[in-house]
């Protein structure tokens, strides 16, 4: 069946430069209620909205057509592209966010975000890896969609990737450890497509980025540091990479 999508335009857009569309953006609203989130995303002085909105009975809105460049990402940096709304698809889910508590996602709104994913997928050749939330694109300003939204889920409904438990323990790096080590994890955040400063020491941005890559593939332990663990879900990931 074909999805019901409400329009509900919104100005907060412009014109795209060219480039192929090949990120999919998702994101949180951090706002108490799904009214107060459309309010903004269609106020023309919030400069600010995605494509799409999924309230949490599941009911999906379009406000920016997916021709358009949205103004949902902001400064940040995916794959070395430093303008990510220039080739990204943004939905933004119903959600208070860290600001409210941290609210479980619901039921009706997962469902709806996974055929809503499905649908973009099929129209644009994103890959894999290049499903990812505003957090790993801006991890020094964004913490949406958060520790709690199912990525694993997605992952197994064809959206994204998941590496999986490990289940290595030790060898823990973190703020002042420098050398081959800090030096290769920066490498393999690079290369799955973060963007990190990448000189051998890891430092504040190398624990904002780690923070990121843990709200995404280890929500269990969003510590900044990079444990063995984390490390190897990295690789993991960079091997699921080349073969989604």
């Amino acid at each position: 069946m074909p999805l019901t999508i409400a329009d509900a335009p919104s100005p907060n857009f412009d014109e795209r430069n060219g480039a192929p569309i090949d990120i999919l953006v998702l994101h949180y609203t951090g706002m108490e209620t799904g009214e107060a989130s459309m309010t903004r995303m269609r106020d023309p002085e919030a400069k600010v909205a995605a494509h799409y909105f999924v309230d949490e009975d599941g009911a999906i809105s379009q406000l920016v057509p997916e021709e358009k460049r949205a103004w949902h990402a902001g400064a940040g940096c995916w794959k070395g592209e430093r303008d990510v709304n220039a080739r990204s698809i943004g939905i933004e889910i119903q959600n208070g966010g860290h600001d409210f508590g941290l609210p479980d996602f619901v039921e009706p709104q997962i469902v709806a975000v996974i055929a809503l994913c499905k649908e973009i997928l099929k129209r644009h050749p994103i890959p894999a890896s290049h499903v990812i939330g505003h957090s790993d694109l801006a991890p020094a300003r964004k913490q949406d969609p958060g520790e709690k939204f199912p990525w694993a889920r997605l992952a197994e409904e064809g959206i994204g990737l998941w590496p999986g438990e490990q289940g290595v323990t030790g060898g823990l790096l973190g703020l002042g450890d420098e050398g081959e080590m800090v030096a290769e994890y920066q490498m393999d955040l690079a290369t799955y497509g973060y963007c990190p400063p990448g000189h051998g020491e890891f430092e504040g941005e190398t624990a904002d980025l780690t923070r990121a890559f843990q709200r995404h593939f280890y929500p269990e332990a969003v510590t900044g540091a990079a444990d063995a663990e984390t490390r190897a879900r990295l690789k993991a990931l960079l091997t699921l990479s080349l073969t989604a």
